[in-house]
């Protein structure tokens, strides 16, 4: 499969890292290491598809010209729009054409996510009451000093989007009860440190997320009836070690089966796979998701405005 690479910046120049060989061009308006600077200028019939590392205002427009061309377009997340029957719009276009349009939540492929999802779809739990995920990273004067990330919903959109794709992904629910319980703008001039909270869903759902975290980290706990298991860290930040502790009757300290991993991050090269997997076998487009979260996480927003629109940074 011919790609080409738009946007060459750090997720781009990741993207076009494994892309390898398959890569024939790449495109980014101001980065003078790129082939053009326009996506119109490289000839429809030289390649396949595009991994598009692009910002979020020129998305939409940039993902309809490609799969009305009938290119399949991996986009890096999160894909919003201010509205939703834009992006039905794409998904009617990728099926008029025959285009997969794919989102990228990379994390649904690093190691424990995986083991997570099939230790809950093994029954070994029981019923699940709570899950509790925290995604910290230490990015606050670099979203500051960029030109388009420190403004909007902040750390919302940019980590939550992570987070709330992961509960989908584990629970295969996509919930319209969660609700902002804290929001901060410590540093940056939009929120830097924002939690959720869903407690009409089953399990109940805790969601914390902030660029402050200086060491990158994620961690996650879910309860359950017949123990609990534990995520701490990921690959790229290792050592990640995932954990599941049998419940004993009364009460009593539970035997731990623990893997800890100590590798480099394998989750972009996974991802690129499933992509071309989905491209081979003419996946139909799919947008149900996307439209999910950017319904919630826009609704959200718009609880945060009030912060956005009042206290200084």
């Amino acid at each position: 499969m011919r790609v080409i690479v738009a946007g060459l910046g750090v997720q781009g120049h990741k993207r076009r890292r494994v892309a390898g060989a398959d890569c024939v061009a790449t495109v980014d308006p101001v980065n003078r290491d790129a082939d053009v600077r326009d996506a119109r200028e490289v000839p429809p019939e030289s390649y396949d598809a595009v991994l598009a590392c692009i910002p979020d205002d020129p998305k939409v427009d940039l993902i309809a010209y490609w799969l009305g061309l009938g290119k399949h377009v991996l986009v890096e997340k999160p894909l919003f729009s201010a509205d939703n029957a834009r992006l039905a719009r794409l998904e009617e276009l990728g099926r008029q054409t025959g285009a997969v349009c794919y989102t990228a939540y990379n994390h649904r492929f690093e190691p424990h996510f995986v083991r997570m999802k099939a230790l809950l779809e093994s029954g070994r739990l029981g019923r699940i009451y709570r899950c509790r995920m925290f995604y910290g990273n230490g990015t606050a004067r670099l979203v500051r000093d960029s030109e388009w990330r420190d403004r909007g919903a902040g750390v919302l959109p940019d980590l939550g989007s992570h987070l709330l794709d992961t509960v989908s992904f584990w629970f295969g629910t996509r919930s319209r009860g969660y609700r902002v319980v804290a929001a901060n703008r410590f540093e940056n001039r939009a929120p830097d440190h924002v939690v959720l909270a869903d407690e009409t869903s089953a399990p109940r759902v805790e969601l914390e997320m902030t660029l402050l975290m200086w060491r990158n980290h994620f961690t996650c706990d879910i309860l359950a009836e017949k123990g609990s298991a534990h995520i701490e860290s990921l690959c790229k930040w290792g050592p990640s070690s995932f954990r599941v502790r049998t419940r004993v009757l009364p009460s009593g300290r539970p035997p731990e089966d623990t893997v800890t991993l100590v590798r480099d991050d394998p989750t972009w090269e996974a991802e690129y796979r499933h992509f071309k997997a989905l491209c081979a076998a003419g996946a139909p487009a799919s947008l149900a998701g996307d439209i999910w979260l950017n319904t919630e996480l826009g609704r959200l927003a718009e609880e945060l405005r009030p912060l956005i629109e009042g206290a200084t940074a």
